[in-house]
């Protein structure tokens, strides 16, 4: 999965960053703790289910590696295409050939499911469901393809369940699910060579004029000490959707999940939405205070022992938020 700056610095901040619409609450005496304050927002959106998330997750797992190109991958993508179809208005699947940088031919399949398409206010989600197909980061069985538990299917997991909330609890704006496939081919040395599927698809957009408000990105969103802080990239294009996520996310008590820590830039799907369809996007994903990803990153560690479903619950809760205040 995609490279990144080995730089990072510490961004000072407080809850003063914020913005209205999603500033955590004043304390009236001063005295009280950030989780009792957290205790008195009152949640407007349904109920995030994480077990419903986490089945999900071990679904797609249960595949196999979803390798772009591989029979474990076109079955985990016929069953995504029919899941999306009971619970949004429309699913579109987005084909076409790609050469990557190990100059292999691609048959890249990227999902979309939109929830009232005919809505103008619209919101982008995203992620990506391939899996890397090799463990480079691994001592044992390096050349052999990853599960992904977290580096994909985490994020796909916890986006099928808000579909699913959604469609029970209807809103009257857009949502665009957007699942994009061959984000891990890449080689760290190559610029470029990561995020295949967002590549095309930003140059290619579903539909014609295609626009949302903002877009967010599930990366690597399953893990039990999973830290989502501040990328660069995301603070760089769409600093008042990292505010409006991350002040929310203070206001259901997450804050010790959603730090307040800007980090270095990460070649994500993110970037090149960005770049290419200027729609403000940032990116959700487990990149610590350090500059890490987890240690299951690239390896055969990433499967279902490493999901948590309270992880996945605060991740899904706290969009679930931010769509809800956007109604």
């Amino acid at each position: 999965m995609k490279k990144y700056k080995l730089f990072y610095f510490l961004f000072v901040t407080a809850l003063a960053i914020v913005s209205c619409n999603n500033e955590p609450k004043k304390n009236a005496n001063q005295k009280q703790s950030v989780a009792v304050e957290a205790e008195k927002y009152k949640q407007i959106s349904p109920e995030f289910n994480a077990d419903s998330a986490y089945y999900f997750v071990q679904k797609q797992v249960d595949f196999g590696p979803r390798v772009t190109n591989s029979t474990e991958a076109k079955n985990c993508g016929d069953w995504m295409v029919n899941e999306l179809k009971k619970y949004s208005d429309n699913v579109i699947e987005q084909k076409t050939t790609i050469t990557d940088f190990y100059d292999k031919k691609l048959n890249v399949r990227n999902i979309i499911a939109e929830i009232n398409p005919k809505a103008t206010k619209r919101i982008l989600l995203c992620a990506h469901w391939d899996s890397r197909h090799i463990a480079d980061k691994d001592n044992i069985d390096a050349d052999k393809p990853i599960l992904g538990a977290d580096d994909g299917a985490s994020g796909v997991g916890v986006l099928i369940e808000m579909a699913r909330l959604i469609k029970s609890n209807p809103i009257n704006i857009g949502v665009d699910i957007v699942l994009f496939d061959a984000e891990d081919r890449g080689k760290n040395e190559f610029r470029n060579s990561y995020c295949l599927g967002s590549q095309y698809w930003s140059t290619h957009l579903h539909k014609p004029n295609y626009k949302a408000d903002f877009g967010i990105l599930l990366d690597m969103v399953g893990a039990t000490d999973a830290v989502f802080t501040w990328e660069e990239n995301s603070f760089i294009s769409a600093k008042p959707f990292l505010d409006k996520v991350w002040g929310t996310a203070q206001n259901l008590g997450y804050g010790k999940r959603f730090v307040y820590f800007q980090n270095g830039g990460i070649e994500d799907d993110h970037a090149y939405v960005n770049k290419n369809t200027n729609i403000p996007t940032i990116d959700i994903i487990n990149f610590n205070e350090k500059g890490n990803f987890p240690d299951h990153h690239h390896t055969h560690k990433d499967n279902m022992n490493v999901i948590d479903r309270t992880t996945l619950k605060q991740v899904g809760q706290t969009l679930l938020e931010v769509i809800y205040s956007e109604k």
